[in-house]
């Protein structure tokens, strides 16, 4: 943790859509729980021709949009923290009077820190740096926070790298991942390292699989940036495999950044690359969402492409802790339901006591499994086999039973916070543990460049599946052939 006081957040593309309706809302949201410095002034900066006052109207039509009015607290109060500085961030020209709304911002606590959240695009990742570099604003007191994406690949994902790490050393540069501001998410750490119970079968003497969906309903709908990415870059190199990494990682010697990081960097590293046969590959036609008939990818798009709106994997994490236990990962758009979970699904008992039994002839004996839901719904349900109640001639009927704990009834004193909440109070305070490190971004591209290149190589390309769907028939036969079934 860097040991500093920051009572300065600059926030690049404050006037864009990531600001309006996550950055903002998260950030008076913590205002009004009294959680942000109370000197901390926030500066915005963008292309846009505003002002002062500007910025705060726009601020707070934001906020009225985005924000619950029970979360909102004063409002006024939060507004009153805004400024705004007009810059285009492509040439050098403007930093200097950046420089100056920043300092001026700053003007009570001159020994106070400077946190700079960038949420542009990647192309102006390099001048900003620079800007940054020419005004004075990256001195030993200014923490870099990056959002993605960082790169398309490797190579351009070093070169983004590089450019920050030429003015930023990586202890103070914070690299975002969303998911991991999910309270869920961070409660799978306390459930396998904070429980007796689950850490001594988290191996694969106990665990047959493990499954991790993230679904999403909506289509392209105009952001047609994405055909560059696909969802094997849009999903599964940073958030499916950050789940992966918490999923199969060693325990941490301790809570904190440098420690949880080195272990989930192992797992990355051991990951074993895939075979093309071990991946599927689609892209949604015309079909049906919630009732209401939807256009395919091409149709939204204007044109033919070959980019993947869906993808599943299985995946191997080669250690001891995991050898033979298949790791299914399936992400796509225009799915029936919009979901992100995670599946454990433990072996079988080694011998049955009730066969022969009541419970033979019905559901039968079934394995439990860990079902960790992180959204829209975020719960935790093991599933247990018991006893159904009552008297039967045939001897004991068994049934599968659920524990559940809804994490809104288990905290009642809790409120469901937007993920950036925590991510941006951490960045404040400069604490790196649910951020992503240089060498963890680096081992997820490595791993997913190796299966582009098994897909151009076997010349690979998306097969159709109507939206509303599960996906192309080949994603089911991916897990089937092995005797196993997604979780829906």
């Amino acid at each position: 943790m860097t040991d500093f006081a920051t009572d300065r957040l600059l926030l690049f593309g404050a006037t864009g859509d990531l600001s309006r309706r996550k950055l903002l809302p998260s950030l008076c949201a913590l205002c009004a729980d009294g959680l942000l410095p109370e000197d901390l002034a926030i500066i915005g900066t963008a292309r846009s021709d505003l002002d002062d006052a500007g910025f705060r109207d726009m601020a707070r039509k934001a906020l009225e949009e985005f924000l619950p009015a029970e979360r909102r607290g004063s409002m006024a109060t939060f507004l009153n923290r805004l400024s705004y500085q007009t810059l285009d961030a492509s040439t050098l020209e403007g930093f200097d009077a950046l420089a100056a709304k920043v300092a001026e911002a700053g003007a009570g606590g001159a020994e106070g820190g400077i946190a700079i959240f960038l949420s542009t695009a990647p192309s102006l990742f390099g001048p900003t740096i620079a800007g940054l570099e020419h005004a004075g604003l990256t001195g030993d007191k200014v923490r870099m926070c990056l959002e993605k994406p960082l790169g398309t690949d490797l190579a351009s994902s070093a070169e983004i790298n590089d450019a920050v790490a030429a003015a930023f050393p990586e202890e103070r540069i914070f690299r975002i991942d969303h998911y991991l501001g999910k309270e869920t998410v961070q409660n799978l750490l306390a459930l396998r390292f904070a429980n007796i119970l689950f850490e001594p079968i988290w191996n694969s003497n106990v665990i047959e699989h493990v499954q991790i969906t993230v679904a999403e309903t909506v289509g392209l709908e105009g952001r047609t940036f994405y055909d560059e990415a696909g969802a094997l870059r849009d999903m599964v190199q940073n958030h499916m495999l950050q789940l992966l990494a918490l999923v199969a990682m060693e325990p941490p010697t301790s809570f904190d950044a440098t420690a949880v990081r080195d272990e989930k960097v192992k797992v990355l590293r051991a990951l074993r690359p895939t075979s093309a046969s071990e991946t599927v590959t689609g892209q949604y036609r015309a079909g049906a969402v919630n009732g209401g008939a939807v256009p395919g990818y091409d149709e939204e798009l204007g044109s033919a492409s070959t980019t993947e709106t869906f993808a599943a994997i299985k995946a191997h994490v080669d250690n001891w802790r995991w050898k033979g236990v298949p790791f299914y990962l399936r992400t796509g758009k225009r799915l029936p339901e919009r979901v992100t979970e995670i599946l454990v699904q433990f072996r079988s008992v080694p011998h049955s006591i009730f066969e022969g039994s009541h419970a033979a002839g019905s559901a039968g004996l079934q394995p439990n499994k860990l079902l960790i839901g992180i959204q829209p719904e975020e719960n935790i349900t093991l599933s247990l086999m018991a006893k159904v109640p009552g008297l039967d001639e045939d001897g004991v009927r068994l049934r599968e039973v659920p524990l559940e704990i809804a994490m809104p009834d288990a905290f009642a004193e809790g409120q469901r916070r937007i993920a950036y909440e925590r991510l941006l109070l951490d960045l404040i305070k400069g604490d790196q543990t649910l951020f992503v490190r240089r060498d963890e971004v680096e081992a997820q591209w490595e791993w997913v460049d190796s299966i582009r290149a098994e897909w151009d190589t076997h010349g690979v390309t998306p097969k159709p599946y109507t939206a509303g769907s599960w996906g192309p028939n080949a994603a089911i036969a991916l897990t089937e052939r092995d005797g196993v079934s997604w979780h829906e």
